[in-house]
C-alpha cells in the first residue's frame, strides 16, 4: 500500500509518497496548483503498484483544489484535522520544521491509520455556496460594527448621543433611522438653530421623504435633546464631509448585508432539511441558513456526539485515578462560527420564552437550579444540537425513502 503525504501552502504543494516501515517510494517534491501539475501528480499516483492514499491536512480553501482534482481523477483522499495532525510523531528533541518533513509525517500518518482515515468528499454547489455566502456575511458584520462606532465617535463632538433617540429596527434593506437621521442633521445646531416649530416640520418632511414614521413627542424629545447638548467642533462643511461620508459607508456596508441574508435564504431554502429546521423555534430567516451553513449535510456526523464535538460544546471527562473533576469545560474545539449561531439561538428562546419549547423548558429548568448564565446557555445548545440531529436526520431518512 502507498500513502502519499501532502503538505498544502498557497498555490504548491510537497508531496512524499511513502509505505510501511519507512520505505520511500518517490522523495518529496513539489507541485504548483495548476491543472496540468496536478493531472500529472494524479497520473504519477495512479501508477503505483497497490492501493493508493492521498492525505493531507484542512487548510481553508488551499488545499481544496488539490483534494477536488485528486477525486475526481478516481483516489482515495482524505482530508484530515491539523489538530491531530499536529504533535504525531514527535519523538525527537530536534522539531525542525520544513515543507518535506510535513509531507512525510503526513504519509506515515496515513500509513499508521489506514483503515480509520476518512474519505473526502466535495460539498454541495449549494451547500459551499451558503458556506462562503455566511464567511462574508461574517466579515461584513465586523465592518458594519467598526463603522457604526466610528459614526458614534463622529456624532459624540457634533450631536453627542443622537444615536439612543430612536428605537426603530434597521429596515429590509439594512437602513436605520438614526443613521439616515445624522446624515440629515449632522450637527445639533441643525436642529436647535432655529425655532421647535420650524424643525419639527423639517423633520416631519424628512420622514415623509425618507419613509419613517413621524412622531410629535419623539419630535419635541430630539429638540429638548440637541438643546442641552454641546459639540466640540464647529458646524462646517468640512465637519458635514466627515459625517457624510461616514453615513454613506455605513450604508453602503448595511445594504450588502441585507443583499447577502436575501441570497443566504435563498440558498438554503433549496436544502432538503429547509422545511424542518425553519419549524425549530428560535431560528429565523437569519438563523436558519448560519445553521445550515455551518452543519452542513447531517449525514456526515455519525452520531448526534459527533455533531455537538463538531460544535465544540461537549465536556470530556477528566479522571485520573482516585481524583475525577466535577467541573467540566467545553472542548471549544469545534467551530466557533456554530457556537455563536447556538448562542443566539439561546438567547431568542430566552427572550421569547415559548413554554411548550422542550429546549426552552431546559434551560428554564437549570436557570431555576442556579445554574451560571453560560453554564445553562450551553447545555441549552447541546440539546438543541440533539434534537436538530434527531429531527433532521429522520426528515432525510424519510426524504430518501419516498423518493
Amino acid at each position: 500500500m502507498n500513502c502519499v503525504g501532502i503538505d498544502v501552502s498557497k498555490g504548491k504543494s510537497m508531496i512524499a509518497v511513502m509505505r510501511p516501515f519507512g520505505e520511500v517510494v518517490v522523495s518529496p517534491f513539489e507541485v504548483r496548483h495548476t491543472a496540468n501539475e496536478l493531472s500529472e501528480l494524479a497520473g504519477l499516483l495512479k501508477s503505483l503498484d497497490g492501493e493508493t492514499r492521498v492525505v493531507m491536512e484542512s487548510t481553508g480553501n488551499y488545499h481544496a483544489p488539490v483534494a477536488w482534482l485528486l477525486h475526481d481523477a478516481g483516489l482515495y483522499v482524505s482530508v484530515v484535522n491539523a489538530m491531530l495532525v499536529h504533535d504525531y510523531g514527535n519523538n525527537s528533541l530536534r522539531r525542525a520544521k520544513t515543507d518535506k518533513k510535513d509531507a512525510v509525517k503526513l504519509a506515515n500518518y496515513g500509513l499508521d491509520h489506514w483503515l480509520t482515515l476518512p474519505r473526502y468528499i466535495p460539498e454541495e454547489d449549494t451547500r459551499l455556496m451558503l458556506k462562503i455566502c455566511y464567511r462574508q456575511y461574517q466579515q461584513y458584520s465586523k465592518v458594519q460594527t467598526m463603522l457604526k462606532n466610528n459614526l458614534i465617535s463622529l456624532l459624540d463632538t457634533t450631536f453627542p448621543d443622537a444615536n439612543r433617540l430612536f428605537t426603530s429596527p434597521p429596515r429590509a434593506d439594512g437602513s436605520e433611522k438614526w443613521v439616515d437621521f445624522a446624515a440629515k442633521f449632522w450637527h445639533r445646531q441643525c436642529v436647535c438653530m432655529s425655532s421647535y416649530k420650524s424643525f419639527a416640520e423639517k423633520y416631519q418632511k424628512w420622514c415623509s421623504k425618507a419613509g419613517y414614521n413621524f412622531s410629535e413627542q419623539n419630535a419635541k424629545a430630539i429638540y429638548d435633546h440637541a438643546t442641552a447638548q454641546v459639540s466640540t467642533l464647529p458646524k462646517t462643511e468640512a465637519t458635514k464631509s466627515l459625517i457624510t461620508h461616514a453615513v454613506n459607508q455605513l450604508n453602503t456596508v448595511a445594504e450588502t448585508l441585507s443583499s447577502i441574508q436575501q441570497e443566504m435564504l435563498e440558498l438554503a431554502s433549496k436544502l432538503p432539511e429547509f422545511p424542518v429546521v425553519m419549524k425549530m423555534f428560535g431560528v429565523g430567516d437569519i438563523l436558519g441558513p448560519q445553521l445550515m451553513a455551518e452543519i452542513g449535510d447531517i449525514r456526515r456526523f455519525e452520531r448526534k456526539q459527533s455533531l455537538i464535538a463538531f460544535a465544540g460544546v461537549d465536556a470530556p471527562p477528566c479522571q485520573s485515578s482516585t481524583f475525577e473533576s466535577k467541573n467540566h469545560h467545553i472542548s471549544k474545539r469545534g467551530s466557533p462560527r456554530l457556537r455563536k449561531t447556538l448562542f443566539q439561538v439561546m438567547s431568542t428562546l430566552l427572550q421569547h420564552a415559548p413554554v411548550d419549547d422542550p429546549v426552552f423548558q431546559f434551560l428554564d429548568r437549570k436557570r431555576q437550579e442556579g445554574k451560571h448564565y453560560y453554564v445553562y446557555m450551553t447545555a441549552g445548545a447541546n440539546k438543541f444540537l440533539r434534537i436538530y440531529y434527531g429531527t433532521v436526520k429522520a426528515y432525510s431518512e424519510q426524504s430518501a425513502t419516498q423518493s
